[in-house]
């Protein structure tokens, strides 16, 4: 049955309308009809009607190999989807999830099963997507990775506590020692537990609201619940506050998270002298800084402290309960707020986080 004008103009519309880029090639694997998304997809404004679809897609494997998509596409005879191409473009990888199918004619009783009289390819691009699917993926994989040796010598030195209590051991220093452990790794496990769940709201922009807030008062708050802290570790606090500093909009929740991860950081990898909060206000802007006399951050670990599960090689470090999660969830958070963080860092002389926020 065929369509009139009207129909036909109709079914262009609504075509053009789609998300999704379409395209009708014919039995020789000539493109007859496509759509806007499908320019967009191609990056092109040049009409591709009567090319080659080869020619249009110039298609790779997951290997690189080249991919003869008309090929794959003659051979379906029913609908069919295919995630694992891409196609390439100058130096970028565009992952491709392409649909296809045959065009029958209409059904009649000479040709129950319809002639095929060409076919039609659905294109998405779902570059965005798989990578955030790989970095789930490989995110699951690290984290239970990670969380294998904490719970494994847990488990080993609250066994081996319990050993020495069934056998009335009376070795006092053994079985302190042995719960000192366990309960170390239980407190790096529940550090890790509420760095993930950190990272889970703000990934799913929980608490992600901005809000009036009083940065003064924030400050005050930060140096009274640290201040314990800092003191029990021999070291100064400091608070630097310039007049009138104002208000900024933005996650309390979030702000609050930024600057402990920076402050509980400081005092971490500070062994003597001093940290400090200092707020002050520039062009317009709420700058925070939080700076110490710590051990300092070498040049090759600057680059990679905010990825996730990093730990520098410095013994210092190491000898610190860290998740190597902490930077990279404030990374995280300082994005979602609009804003970056600034490192400045001497190794042996201390470190500087900062960033900035509009004045409200």
């Amino acid at each position: 049955m065929k369509t009139g004008g009207s129909d036909h103009e109709q079914i262009l519309t609504i075509v053009n309308n789609l998300a999704d880029a379409v395209f009708s090639i014919d039995m020789k694997g000539i493109i007859r009809l496509y759509n806007a998304a499908g320019l967009n997809l191609l990056d092109t404004n040049t009409s591709v009607e009567g090319k080659r679809l080869n020619d249009v897609f110039k298609l790779e494997d997951e290997t690189g190999a080249k991919v003869d998509l008309f090929d794959q596409i003659k051979d379906v005879h029913v609908v069919t989807v295919n995630d694992s191409l891409r196609m390439r473009t100058g130096d970028d990888v565009m992952r491709l999830e392409l649909t296809y199918a045959p065009i029958r004619s209409s059904y009649s009783k000479t040709d129950p099963l319809g002639t095929s009289q060409g076919y039609i390819l659905i294109a998405r691009d779902v570059t965005r997507l798989k990578s955030l699917e790989e970095e789930r993926d490989e995110f699951i994989s690290v984290v239970s990775h990670e969380l294998r040796t904490p719970v494994t010598v847990a488990e080993g030195t609250i066994s081996n506590a319990q050993l020495m209590v069934e056998r009335d051991v009376s070795d006092k220093k053994a079985l302190e020692a042995s719960l000192k452990e366990a309960h170390e790794q239980v407190i790096y496990l529940a550090k890790m537990v509420n760095d993930l769940s950190t990272l889970s709201r703000a990934e799913r922009g929980v608490a992600s609201e901005a809000e009036r807030i009083d940065v003064a008062q924030l400050a005050h708050d930060l140096f009274a619940e640290y201040h314990p802290e800092a003191e029990k570790a021999s070291l100064h606090f400091n608070l630097e506050l310039t007049p009138r500093l104002g208000y900024v909009m933005a996650s309390r929740l979030y702000l609050h998270e930024l600057l402990q991860n920076f402050i509980t950081n400081s005092i971490k990898y500070t062994r003597e002298g001093h940290i400090t909060l200092k707020i002050h206000k520039k062009a317009g802007t709420v700058v925070f800084e939080v700076t110490d006399t710590g051990i300092g951050i070498s040049k090759s670990d600057q680059a990679k402290i905010f990825n996730k599960f990093y730990r520098s090689e410095d013994y210092r470090t190491r000898e610190t309960s860290g998740t190597g999660l902490g930077l990279y969830v404030a990374r995280k958070l300082s994005k979602k707020m609009g804003t970056s963080i600034t490192l400045k860092s001497r190794l042996n002389h201390g470190s500087t986080f900062s960033f900035s926020l509009p004045s409200a």
